[in-house]
């Protein structure tokens, strides 16, 4: 069961998507060169900004969201990481897709202590309790500022946001942190819902930070994954942590504001050290995530986010890079699949997170590929994905919350019309990686 439970099988038959007219151009393939035509680029684009704004909305009949803002809007609530990644394409249309309203509803809702819930209720409640880390997402939101900061040079808006940045911070970092450096999470939290972050054949131990369900009517978290936190160590969310205290450094800079920069700095400099010396694998050239201070040797595309982050040491970006073009692992006919093909449990169909295609977690392997200078294989993911999308939306007319790895179609478990974060294709990566 997912956060966006649903009949998937129901879904396109009620939506009534049908095949485009042949007045598209259809994308091909010359050689290993993945081709978009450009009548399809610019329909794509023009679709997914519709659909983005037709998914606007809040205003001042809200009860609570009074000011209109773009949303996911695949339910009621509104969710942390999807808005911060819409933030990465709204940014190029911030009239037409008010994404600073969209940031603010969660500083709005942050508590005293910086506690920002990964997800808010129609009411403005958090949906997960606060003491356990179900309730915290990837720490995005100032990766979200300096994304618009990047298209609008509004310092006056990163002036008004970063205490809250800061105060969000200083709660992950007090919450989160353990004594070797390294942060632990949840599963869910972690928003690759379903991957499984606990040993084989672990069972309960009652060492891990219990969940009590908020509102388990809507959505009962249970098993195994809510009781596996502490006892692990998390190399996405510690590297997310450290691309957040990097982005505070980049902030106060521009803001004239150096009071914490200092310590920023070192925790940015310590998780990087941590992850280098208890994550990385010699022998298999890869990151693991820990256990009991073992290294769990199960890959997924979390620990890409070490590239993103920028702690990967030179001298390991070719073996990272050797797991990422592997066709036996991520990179299948559409890359990059959220758990690799040698990994048990991957599906072929996607399954949600064991094994779908996600836009944003392959927008976020294209920036780290961008921060090591590794223009050629982003270049290459970059034009087989936007392919792969084109061609689905050539069959379908829509975009999907995820796709097939082993195939050019949807996820099994997907919604259409995801813009969403899956705007970031035919926006995002069009202008950043595909656009002549």
């Amino acid at each position: 069961m997912n956060r966006r439970s649903f009949l998937f099988n129901s879904i396109l038959a009620g939506a009534g998507y049908s095949l485009l007219n042949d007045s598209c151009s259809p994308a091909r393939i010359t050689g290993n060169h993945y081709e978009v035509p450009a009548d399809l680029q610019e329909k794509m684009y023009t679709a997914a900004l519709r659909i983005a704004k037709n998914k606007i909305r809040g205003g001042p009949g809200d009860p609570v969201y009074k000011k209109p803002f773009v949303d996911a809007a695949f339910s009621p609530n509104i969710f942390y990481w999807d808005t911060c990644f819409i933030a990465s394409y709204a940014k190029y249309h911030p009239a037409e897709l008010p994404i600073a309203n969209a940031l603010d509803n969660f500083y709005n809702r942050m508590e005293d202590d910086g506690f920002i819930s990964r997800e808010y209720t129609r009411d403005g409640k958090t949906m997960w309790p606060k003491d356990h880390p179900v309730s915290v997402n990837p720490p995005l939101l100032a990766f979200a500022e300096l994304e618009l900061y990047g298209q609008l040079n509004d310092a006056e808006r990163l002036k008004r946001v970063y205490p809250f940045l800061h105060k969000h911070f200083q709660f992950l970092l007090t919450h989160y942190r353990m004594d070797d450096h390294l942060f632990f999470s949840d599963a869910f939290g972690s928003g690759m819902d379903n991957i499984p972050r606990y040993p084989d054949g672990w069972q309960d131990d009652g060492q891990g930070i219990k969940l009590h369900n908020l509102y388990p009517e809507i959505f009962n978290y249970d098993g195994l994954s809510p009781a596996w936190n502490k006892q692990g160590r998390s190399v996405d969310f510690s590297s997310q942590m450290a691309l957040f205290a990097e982005n505070l450094v980049s902030i106060a800079r521009i803001i004239h504001q150096q009071e914490h920069v200092t310590e920023y700095r070192r925790v940015y400099e310590e998780t990087k050290k941590a992850v280098n010396e208890l994550c990385w694998s010699d022998a298999d050239g890869f990151y693991y995530d820990l256990g009991y201070g073992k290294q769990i040797r199960r890959k997924h595309i979390g620990m890409f986010w070490t590239l993103m982050a920028g702690l990967v040491p030179e001298v390991r970006i070719n073996r990272m890079l050797k797991h990422l073009t592997n066709p036996g692992e991520f990179w299948r006919t559409i890359p990059v699949p959220s758990y690799p093909a040698d990994q048990p449990g991957f599906s072929k169909e996607g399954s949600y997170w064991l094994g779908s295609v996600w836009a944003p977690t392959n927008y976020m392997v294209l920036r780290g590929l961008q921060r090591y200078h590794q223009q050629k294989t982003a270049s290459k993911l970059a034009k087989q994905y936007y392919w792969a999308v084109a061609e689905v939306y050539k069959q379908t007319g829509s975009f999907f919350e995820n796709y097939a790895p082993d195939a050019v179609a949807k996820g099994n478990q997907s919604r259409p019309d995801f813009c969403g974060w899956t705007g970031l294709v035919p926006i995002a990566i069009f202008r950043e990686f595909i656009k002549q």
